[in-house]
């Protein structure tokens, strides 16, 4: 095995340093981003996953524990189990389904004149950037007679009494579901609008040309592939607001819910975290949850961008 000469390494150095000197620009203007990355993403979560291992109060000095806070969470801590089967359940219905839902909303408005597409997307994305927005669910699905939907029920006879939605086990989670799903459809949309917009039309001629004549052969053939970037990114989106569902649940359902029908991941950690203020078993939640979603995240990304 030959060794390299000091030539040729003070030549790579010179040139590693030559097209360090020359993106100096670019380093400079991303550089606060970086900053801000580093210091409110990189480092907390590893402060987080380094107190997991901890019993931490907040007021005394944190105590290592090494892996009880994780044995506890898994053999101890029923609410928990609760909690995970509640967040799958929800992340596995809201994610693929809100996706497909904005793919395909984003598809219809894109066909739109251009005013009335820019209404249309301010429309079906202001539920989104409206923040609260769902609180209105608890008059659409109140539990007495003034509630939108047992309004309409009791109306058509179809039901004697007002069903409890918010209360009642069976309907509860259901409930969320719904609400968290049109809450979704805003997550992914503009992506995928502007996606639409990055295809050059002149592969939809060559696809003509080729025998592509109807919009859904443009559609699989043409515009997909081309919007793999965007698809990735929405698929992201959708999955981390699936798995971080809790102000929805606890705004209509409280907290706790009814035999912790609608109790999540994210309610869970905000339970120990600011009500009871044990950190370590918090950080060790939140540790798990950041896991499934690391988890989910990779299949994504390996079905997405397979060929």
């Amino acid at each position: 095995m030959t060794k390299a000469s000091p030539i040729s390494k003070k030549s790579n150095e010179f040139g590693i340093g030559r097209r360090l000197r020359a993106s100096r620009t670019a380093y400079a203007l991303i550089a606060p981003f970086m900053l801000f990355f580093l210091t409110f993403q990189v480092i907390p979560v590893l402060f987080s996953l380094a107190l997991s291992f901890t019993d931490f109060n907040m007021l005394q000095t944190p105590n290592f524990v090494g892996l009880e806070n994780y044995r506890s969470l898994f053999l101890n801590d029923d609410v928990f189990i609760t909690a995970v089967k509640n967040t799958l359940l929800i992340a596995f219905i809201c994610g693929p389904l809100g996706y497909i839902a904005c793919f395909g909303f984003a598809w219809l408005i894109n066909e739109l004149p251009p005013t009335l597409r820019a209404i249309m997307a301010l429309i079906f994305y202001a539920p989104t950037i409206a923040g609260s927005a769902y609180v209105v669910w608890t008059y659409i699905l109140s539990g007495d007679r003034h509630g939108v939907i047992n309004s309409m029920l009791l109306s058509l006879n179809i039901i004697d009494s007002p069903i409890q939605f918010l209360t009642d086990t069976n309907y509860m989670l259901g409930a969320v579901i719904v609400v968290q799903l049109w809450l979704s459809l805003g997550t992914s949309f503009l992506s995928f609008l502007a996606g639409f917009k990055t295809v050059d039309p002149t592969l939809y001629e060559a696809a003509a040309i080729d025998g592509i004549h109807n919009r859904l052969q443009e559609l699989i053939q043409v515009t997909l592939p081309q919007m793999k970037p965007q698809l990735l990114f929405g698929a992201v989106m959708q999955i981390s607001s699936a798995f971080t569902v809790g102000a929805v649940s606890s705004s209509l359902t409280g907290m706790p819910s009814t035999d912790y029908a609608t109790h999540t991941i994210m309610l869970h950690i905000n339970d120990y975290g600011t009500t009871r203020y044990e950190m370590g078993y918090a950080c060790a939640i939140s540790t798990v949850l950041l896991l499934f979603m690391l988890l989910m995240n990779k299949v994504i990304n390996r079905l997405l961008r397979e060929d």
